[in-house]
């Protein structure tokens, strides 16, 4: 029998909650069960594995960063746009270093199609559509965009920017700058 207040969501969001504080990689049905004060068993009739556990938490992170772009986009273009995204990108990420962790969890591509994760792709094509680029130019700034984003993000949260004095906050805008440029100006092929 299910137990009371238990169901996939909750287990989803507090699994979130646990990969925030812990580490994605840390997060198991053992661990979720503890939290809860309950035996493995008691999750299994929500949850049919922790590989099931970790693809919910990296849907609800897809989702939850979706609605976060979006809602930084609202209303801009150009720069504004691009510069919106990324900080609701980066903001993300250090707030919810779990959850973004999870978002990148390999998924199939059944359960990516029916994910947020093409919402983040509209919506970095949207921000393209300022910069009037046509494909392949568009794909590859998309991939452009996202590698830049993911790269910082992941090196300023391992602690690799330490080394020196320049906050990272000034180098984020200037790495936008240069971006935005870059897109104003993108390369003939």
């Amino acid at each position: 029998m299910a137990r009371v207040g238990l169901t996939a969501e909750r287990l989803a969001v507090a699994g979130a909650e646990l990969a925030d504080e812990v580490g994605f990689d840390k997060v198991t049905v053992s661990a979720l069960a503890r939290r809860f004060g309950v035996k493995d068993a008691s999750l299994y009739s929500h949850v049919k594995n922790s590989q099931d556990l970790k693809t919910r938490i990296a849907l609800l992170a897809l989702e939850e960063l979706a609605d976060r772009v979006a809602a930084a986009l609202a209303g801009r273009a150009g720069k504004d746009a691009l510069t919106s995204f990324a900080n609701a990108y980066r903001d993300y990420a250090r707030e919810h270093p779990g959850r973004y962790a999870a978002g990148q969890l390999k998924l199939d591509a059944e359960t990516i199609r029916a994910s947020a994760a093409g919402r983040h792709s509209q919506m970095t094509r949207a921000i393209l559509r300022g910069y009037d680029l046509a494909e392949p130019d568009e794909t590859d700034a998309v991939r452009l965009l996202g590698s830049t984003f993911h790269g910082y993000v992941t090196l300023e949260r391992a602690g690799s920017f330490r080394h020196t004095a320049r906050d990272t906050a000034d180098s984020w805008s200037r790495i936008l700058d240069a971006l935005d440029i870059l897109l104003r100006n993108w390369p003939a092929a």
